[in-house]
C-alpha cells in the first residue's frame, strides 16, 4: 500500500484513540501513536502494527505538562518534514480537584490548553491539505470561559461537568479561531462530537453508579467504533476537503449554535489567556 502521509493521533491507545489509529493505518498512514504512558500503549501498538502492517511510531507525551509537549513537538519536527493529519483525541474528565505541573486545572490543561500548545507547535510542518480535528462534545455548551479560565482548582470550586465542558468550549473556540487564522495557509482544522460513547471516560468513580451504568446505561449509547467515526469523516472523507472552522457530528457538519458561535468577546478573551498562560511559562509559539 502506498504510504498517504503522516498521521498523528493523541491518546492513541485509547477506546476511540485505537479505533482512530488502526484506521489510519489501514488507509495507508504512517502513524505517530502520541501516548501519555508508553509501556501501557506498547501492546496497542504491537496489536494494531500486526495487524495492519504499517508504520507506527509510539511517543510518549504528557498533555498536561507544557514543557513536555513543546519537548514532544520538538522530536516529531526533527522527525518528519510534514504532518497531513492531526487528530486531538486525547481527553480526561476529572472526578476530584486537580491541578497541572503548569498550576491549571487538570481537565483543561489536558483537553484544551494541552492540545492548543501541541497543535500550535506543529505548525511549522502543516500545510496545504493538512487536516486537523480536535475531539470536542455536547457538554460544551455547560462550559465557561472567564479571565480564570486556566487557573488552579480547589475542593471547594471544582465542578466536574463544568470543567469538562468548558475545555470543550475553548476547543471549539480555539478551532474558530484558527479556521480564520490559517485560512491562506491552506490548513482545515475543526471539532468532532462522538455523542455519548462507552468509554472509560465516562466512569463516575462510584463501584455501584458505574456497575450499574455498565449494566443499563452503556448498551444504549455509542459504541467506540461509531464515535470514532464522526472524527475519522472530518479527517478522511473527500466530501470535506477544503471544509474548515465546523463542527462535525454524526459524520455530518452541523449547525452551530449561534449563542456560542458569534459569541467573538469569549473567544478573544480564550486566546488572550491563553497567551498570558504560555508567556509566563516562557512558551513562545
Amino acid at each position: 500500500m502506498d504510504n498517504k502521509g503522516i498521521a498523528l493521533v493523541t491518546g492513541a491507545d485509547g477506546g476511540m484513540g485505537s479505533i482512530h489509529t488502526r484506521t489510519l493505518a489501514k488507509e495507508g498512514y504512517e502513524v505517530i501513536m502520541a501516548c501519555y504512558d508508553a509501556e501501557v500503549a506498547k501492546p496497542v501498538w504491537e496489536a494494531i502494527g500486526k495487524e495492519t502492517r504499517a508504520t507506527l511510531h509510539l511517543m510518549q507525551v504528557d498533555l498536561g505538562n507544557l514543557h513536555d509537549i513543546i519537548r514532544f513537538a520538538d522530536e516529531v519536527k526533527s522527525h518528519f518534514s510534514r504532518l497531513d493529519i492531526l487528530l486531538n483525541n486525547a481527553g480526561v474528565l476529572c472526578h476530584k480537584a486537580k491541578n497541572s505541573v503548569d498550576g491549571v486545572e487538570y481537565t483543561r490543561a489536558v483537553n484544551y490548553l494541552g492540545h492548543y500548545t501541541l497543535t500550535n507547535a506543529l505548525l511549522p510542518i502543516m500545510g496545504p491539505g493538512t487536516r486537523v480535528v480536535s475531539m470536542v462534545s455536547i457538554a460544551y455548551i455547560m462550559g465557561k470561559i472567564g479571565e480564570d479560565f486556566l487557573s488552579p482548582t480547589d475542593d471547594r470550586k471544582f465542578n466536574r461537568f463544568t470543567a469538562y465542558g468548558s475545555s470543550k468550549r475553548a476547543l471549539y473556540y480555539f478551532t474558530l479561531h484558527a479556521a480564520e487564522q490559517w485560512k491562506d495557509r491552506g490548513i482545515c482544522i475543526n471539532v468532532a462530537d462522538p455523542d455519548i460513547v462507552s468509554t472509560g471516560i465516562i466512569r463516575q468513580g462510584n463501584v455501584v453508579v458505574d456497575k450499574l451504568c455498565d449494566w443499563f446505561f452503556r448498551p444504549l449509547i455509542n459504541t467506540p467504533e461509531q464515535g470514532a467515526a464522526t472524527m475519522l469523516a472530518a479527517a478522511l472523507n473527500p466530501e470535506f476537503e477544503g471544509v474548515t472552522g465546523c463542527y462535525f457530528k454524526k459524520q455530518k457538519v452541523k449547525k452551530p449554535k449561534k449563542r456560542f458561535y458569534h459569541n467573538i468577546a469569549n473567544r478573544e478573551l480564550l486566546i488572550r489567556v491563553t497567551e498570558q498562560k504560555l508567556r509566563e511559562k516562557n512558551i513562545l509559539l
